[in-house]
């Protein structure tokens, strides 16, 4: 059975580096100092099976009106059994998440899944913008 928690003793930090930096795509070559920096600035998600973590999920928030979901993975050999629907009740369900007005994620790979769960494209996709840099973990200060 699987279980999702916040407790961030639970984490298995090395785990979460290792697949951000080398399997994920959106944060490829980040370090661990990095990673340990956004956990600890962030409400964290983890799935675990018989007290092993196979899946995380963290929302960026301020606890009142913003949140951004991000980071969200299932270790491929735990792939096809509904933990990352598991992930998204308990952050959708989680009490300190309700009052946001804007809830937002990046997503190239589920945006079904997550359509099934309220999100849509952006709604006033013209007043949005960003600072985008792609290649950050990659400087010598992030390694």
């Amino acid at each position: 059975m699987i279980d999702i928690s916040c407790e961030r003793a639970r984490l298995d930090v090395p785990m979460i580096h290792r697949f951000l930096s080398e399997e994920s795509a959106w944060a490829a070559g980040i370090s661990l100092a990095l990673v340990e920096k956004s956990l600890a600035n962030s409400l964290c998600f983890g799935a675990y099976e018989d007290g092993k973590q196979v899946g995380f999920a963290r929302v960026v928030t301020d606890y009142a009106t913003f949140g951004y979901l991000c980071d969200v993975f299932v270790l491929s050999t735990e792939r096809g059994r509904g933990i990352s629907r598991l992930l998204a009740d308990a952050v959708l369900a989680h009490p300190d998440l309700q009052s946001l007005r804007r809830f937002t994620l990046v997503s190239s790979s589920a945006r079904d899944l997550y359509r099934q769960y309220g999100w849509t494209a952006l709604h006033a996709p013209e007043a949005h913008m960003e600072r985008f840099a792609p290649n950050v973990y990659r400087t010598a200060e992030n390694r």
